[in-house]
């Protein structure tokens, strides 16, 4: 390899670390929960995507084991060759029934979702209107096609009317409206009823990434739709979140869009087929949101007493009703002080900063999860008070 292109790279490395936005990773030495061990240390976890505790559930896990035997590892091929088990249908059509969707289709994980999702079903003669803040998996997918693009100011309803008069006036056949359902940097939510009543005066489709709310949001958890009681066209979500933590995506749709997907859709027809266990254990996930609430009212209590906690000792935070609860702080190099800093307490957070939020926005992204105690979150809170008193953030 070239001497130059690598002495480039390095500068790139170092102009990255110079400006406090170098990512670095820790290994975790235990399974995911409410506490892990990194190293030889354990510490309080509030910043994974583990909202229901599921991760490390022993149902879960027992799932996931019984498949494997019966079923195998995996399953060395895509879909359509010779990839496709009875279990994957008898999960996509779960996961349909559970959204409320005609069929669904399943990927190796959401950003293929996203990044498959468009290009099958709109042309040069389509647009799609997208907010401005959406997943990175929405903004690539959007790339990948041919149609017009427009984008309005984040959960802006006059900007994207603006923007759906602007696509019919330029003679757009069809119009898709693409959004996040949870905005995974803030915690707010898409005012999907008024997306909803935008749609249907101009005969738009509206298209919702769900990651962050399906399992949990909404009085049967099926996530922002259910939240809000509206309808949406087609939901992409995840089974990396709330539904067990590992991997893999989806499609849930109207049946003509999802069968055009099924042949069509290149990251589906190009990608191994999840392996059986993780789709064991998608299964069982899904039925321990169905037969009952206790998960999600403990989530959303934890939430509220880690908000009102964090209130009281004077952080800055962004207003709202997500498990997803930003402490700002401003500049990037502070968010991975406070993180280093917390970590040494035993509390475990990263800091977020450009490129993920704009400059100047950073922030440590606290998360609440169902497996959390309230000794946790108290021993929490006063690491918080600590380090933020050290720092200056609060007084």
């Amino acid at each position: 390899m070239s001497q130059d292109f690598l002495n480039h790279i390095t500068e790139t490395l170092g102009q990255i670390r110079a400006e406090g936005l170098y990512k670095n990773e820790r290994m975790i030495t235990s399974p995911q929960g409410g506490e892990i061990t990194v190293g030889d240390k354990q510490v309080i976890n509030l910043c994974a995507n583990n909202y229901l505790g599921l991760a490390d559930h022993p149902a879960l896990i027992d799932a996931a084991k019984g498949a494997m035997e019966p079923k195998g590892f995996g399953m060395a091929s895509v879909r359509f060759i010779c990839g496709t088990q009875d279990i994957h249908r008898e999960l996509e059509q779960k996961l349909a029934k559970f959204l409320n969707k005609d069929d669904a289709i399943l990927f190796a994980a959401c950003f293929d979702a996203n990044g498959g999702l468009f290009e099958p079903l709109l042309g040069p003669e389509d647009a799609i209107i997208s907010d401005s803040l959406n997943h990175a998996s929405i903004i690539d997918g959007v790339r990948l096609c041919k149609a017009k693009r427009y984008r309005y100011m984040n959960n802006d309803m006059n900007d994207l009317e603006a923007w759906l008069k602007q696509a019919r006036e330029d003679g757009a056949r069809h119009i898709m409206i693409a959004t996040d359902g949870v905005f995974s940097m803030d915690g707010y939510l898409a005012n999907l009823p008024k997306i909803r009543e935008l749609a249907d005066k101009y005969d738009a489709i509206v298209m919702v990434d769900d990651c962050h709310a399906t399992g949990f949001m909404g009085p049967n958890g099926a996530g922002t739709p259910d939240h809000f009681g509206v309808d949406v066209d087609i939901l992409t979500g995840t089974l990396g979140k709330a539904l067990g933590g590992a991997i893999g995506g989806y499609i849930a749709g109207p049946q003509p869009v999802i069968d055009l997907l099924r042949q069509r859709a290149r990251p589906y027809l190009f990608s191994n087929s999840l392996p059986p266990s993780i789709v064991a254990a998608g299964l069982e996930a899904i039925r321990l949101v169905e037969e009952g609430s206790m998960l999600r009212a403990q989530l959303f209590g934890n939430a509220k007493y880690w908000r009102a906690g964090l209130e009281k000792l004077g952080f800055d935070l962004l207003p709202g009703e997500h498990p997803i609860i930003p402490v700002m702080l401003g500049e990037a190099t502070l968010a991975q002080d406070m993180a280093a800093k917390l970590f040494d307490e035993g509390v475990y957070v990263s800091g977020f900063f450009f490129p993920v939020v704009p400059r100047g926005q950073a922030r440590i992204r606290t998360q609440m999860n169902a497996a959390l105690t309230k000794d946790e979150l108290d021993r929490a809170l006063a690491a918080f008070g600590k380090v933020g008193k050290e720092l200056g953030v609060i007084s």
